[in-house]
């Protein structure tokens, strides 16, 4: 499993689909390929990965050479910059371009300063930058909290409040202090209260939920009392108005003190994308990264298209419909390729039309 840019719930959201196991390795299929899909499409990554990487010394390239291209190793943040084993300060390096990076897409060396690359036995290789690196600004959002510590760096489990359970998905990028994860799997945690007042009926109407704490729960939760998983779409008070019999569960009725299950554990990918395994206490921050917004969109759209036309046996038609009407055009703009055009004109790597 590589870096998606959307997680498993948002896809089966999209396509009203109920959760089985054939269908959500079908979707983890669909999203890994839509993921490195729309990187070709784009020549970049987005995901931020901490990373020592290597540079040939620049005039080498018949460039100017003070002046670093990344090309496709964009950067976010510098931490150390060295040339033939020699240490360049940081405030002799100018990002660049100042006005709109991150991300930049080259490094330039200060001219009213000694700071030179070059200088090593050889050209190549001579040049090493550390740092983040990442094909679009830096966008994190804190989401939650951790319900208990995470005692040891080889554990894969994580336990996170309502609020981070609601944010996350299988496939999210998470980070807890400077450790990145990526989440794997998730399963279901005792939410420590029971269902309350009268209880449930088998009927879909019976959408009340009652609990002692109303709190302590998240809109958008998945929610499992005995057999039955739940959604929660809206909180007033202490009752939780959910959408019965969620993601392909059977409709049954709970008594009043049944248990309530929330899928708050995480199973997730340590030290992911540069970082280092660590130990963190409990309540440290769960913080989400977040892909664009135009990129997320296509790759749930891209692994949707892969879904149907598997479901169709790739044998699907779409009826024509004459004419120029409005209702027409509104048709054309949310079309798969008009989607593919946004994102590129917003996000490709384009070619270089100047000199170096």
């Amino acid at each position: 499993m590589g870096v998606w840019y959307a997680t498993r719930e948002s896809v089966m959201r999209a396509l009203d689909s109920k959760l089985t196991a054939r269908n959500a390795g079908q979707i983890d299929r669909a999203l890994e390929s839509a993921s490195r899909d729309v990187e070709s499409l784009c020549h970049r990554v987005f995901y931020p990965e901490i990373d020592t990487r290597y540079f040939d010394w620049p005039d080498s390239q018949y460039g100017t050479p003070w002046r670093l291209w990344l090309d496709d190793s964009e950067l976010v943040s510098l931490t150390s910059l060295s040339s033939g084993g020699v240490a360049i300060d940081l405030a002799d390096v100018l990002l660049e371009p100042n006005r709109s990076g991150p991300p930049y897409n080259r490094i330039e060396l200060n001219t009213g300063t000694s700071a030179a690359f070059g200088g090593g036995s050889t050209h190549q290789r001579d040049v090493t930058a550390t740092g983040l690196w990442a094909g679009c600004a830096l966008t994190e959002t804190t989401i939650g909290a951790l319900t208990a510590a995470v005692a040891t760096t080889t554990a894969t489990s994580l336990t996170v409040n309502a609020a981070a359970s609601a944010e996350l998905g299988i496939g999210s990028v998470l980070r807890v202090d400077s450790e990145r994860m990526l989440v794997t799997g998730r399963t279901m945690t005792d939410a420590g209260q029971n269902v309350g007042g009268s209880g449930l009926t088998a009927q879909q109407n019976s959408v009340t939920l009652a609990v002692s704490d109303g709190t302590a729960f998240a809109v958008d939760e998945i929610l499992l009392v005995e057999s039955e998983r739940m959604l929660i779409v809206d909180i007033a008070g202490n009752n939780l108005t959910v959408i019965r019999a969620w993601d392909g569960s059977v409709l049954a009725a709970h008594t009043a003190g049944t248990d309530i299950y929330a899928a708050r554990t995480l199973t997730v990918r340590r030290s992911a994308l540069g970082t280092t395994a660590a130990t963190h206490v409990d309540a440290s921050q769960v913080v989400r990264w977040d892909p664009p917004g135009l990129v997320k969109d296509l790759v749930i759209a891209e692994a949707m298209n892969r879904v149907t036309n598997e479901q169709a046996g790739y044998a699907r038609t779409r009826r024509a419909t004459g004419g120029l009407s409005s209702g027409n055009q509104t048709l054309a703009a949310r079309d798969l390729p008009a989607l593919r055009e946004q994102v590129y004109d917003a996000h490709a790597r384009k070619g270089r039309t100047r000199g170096v």
